[in-house]
């Protein structure tokens, strides 16, 4: 099994996402965002920003 995104609602109402690895750890998360539908935009744009991404030393 892969990691996965999951969107889900803070205590204060804003929607945020998490990134778990395939243990169950969260290895990501996201800001807060006013609709369900910016958070799943958010997770698409990790998504997009992450393929092909070099690790480098900072």
């Amino acid at each position: 099994m892969s990691g996965k995104f999951e969107v889900y609602e803070d205590r204060s109402g804003k929607f945020r996402f998490r990134l778990k690895a395939s243990n169950g750890q969260i290895v990501a998360s996201g800001e807060a965002y006013e609709t369900k539908a910016a958070a799943r935009k958010g997770c698409e744009s990790v998504q997009k920003a992450a393929e092909g991404a070099k690790v480098v030393e900072a």
